[in-house]
Parts: structure tokens; sequence; C-alpha cells
């Protein structure tokens, strides 16, 4: 498998890689992957400069009512204000990022995001956890027209075989969606 490089009309897009997925001996939510894809999170970050990464950070709304009231009764630990350590991006990627998307939902498919890459554009996508918003947001984005490659290396998975479940799924949605 080759190393991705940027393209030049691509866009690298974190998803949330913040202390609340990085580790599971100190998050109900960590995955034990992010250590892994970290390196090449900040390789790729490195690679395409500020100018054309991003990186999205995902808080509680409680407020958001409907299946999401249930979702933060079962996960009631995550229900802290936005500015809380646990939702703050790893300090490794921090400075590399020279956009910030923040969204309460799963996908990061959004209003914010669609403004500062366009309606259709090239993206790259890495980050945590693959088995929820990374695949929450590509398959929305893709299906409005977006070009998306997916590095592995770059994601971490709630576990290795929810990892390579949802690898395989957004495998479904070639060339669309591309995992490289």
């Amino acid at each position: 498998m080759s190393t991705v490089e940027p393209l030049a009309d691509d866009w690298l897009v974190l998803i949330d890689p913040q202390a609340i997925f990085a580790d599971p001996a100190t998050s109900q939510w960590g995955s034990p992957m992010f250590a892994g894809a970290l390196p090449e999170m900040i390789r790729l970050a490195t690679a395409y400069g500020p100018q054309r990464t991003i990186v999205t950070r995902f808080v509680a709304d409680p407020g958001l009512g409907g299946s999401w009231a249930t979702y933060y009764e079962d996960w009631a630990f995550a229900l802290v204000p936005d500015a809380d350590p646990l939702y703050a991006v790893d300090p490794a990627l921090a400075p590399l990022a020279g956009h910030v998307v923040t969204e309460a939902t799963f996908g990061k498919w959004g209003d914010q995001l669609r403004g500062l890459v366009g309606p259709q554009p090239r993206l790259t996508l890495g980050g945590v956890s693959t088995d929820c918003c990374i695949i929450a947001t590509a398959l929305p984005a893709a299906d409005a027209g977006a070009t998306i490659r997916v590095p592995a290396a770059a994601c971490a998975g709630s576990s290795l075989e929810n990892h390579a479940a949802a690898l395989q799924v957004m495998a479904l949605f070639g060339p669309q969606i591309v995992i490289c």
C-alpha cells in the first residue's frame, strides 16, 4: 500500500482527534487504535499544511433531543462543556490545524465543513472513529458529490474488527470513496 500524499485540490479532514477518543484507559469512548493512527495523522497534517488541514471536534449537546436524549442517558459522562479537557484536540495535532469545525453530531458533513471546502470537494478523511464519525461523514459527503480518500493507517476504530468492517462498508461506495 503506497503512502497517501496531498493532491493539489485536496483537503485533509481529521475527524475528532480529541482526548475523549484517545485512550480507553481514561475514557469510555477511547479507541485502542488511536495511538497507532496518530503518527500518520500528524504526518498527513504536516504534508497538507495548515491552509488545507481541518480538524473537527465532537461536543455534546443534550438540547438536540430525539434519539440524542436516550444516547446521553447511556453516556452521561460526555455531558461536559465543550471547553472541558475531554474535548481538547490532541496536543500534537492542534497546532497543525488551520481550521477547526465543531459539531454535536457524529457526521461532520454540515454547513461549517461545506463552507470551508465547497459543495463537491476532494477530501482525505482520517481520525476517530472509523466506525462512527468517519463513516458518518464520508457517506453523506460522497452522496453530495465529494470525492473521498480514507487512508486506513490514519484512522482509529473502536476496535480492530469494527475498524475493518467500516472500511469494508465504505469501500462499497467506490469510486466516490476509496480506501488507501
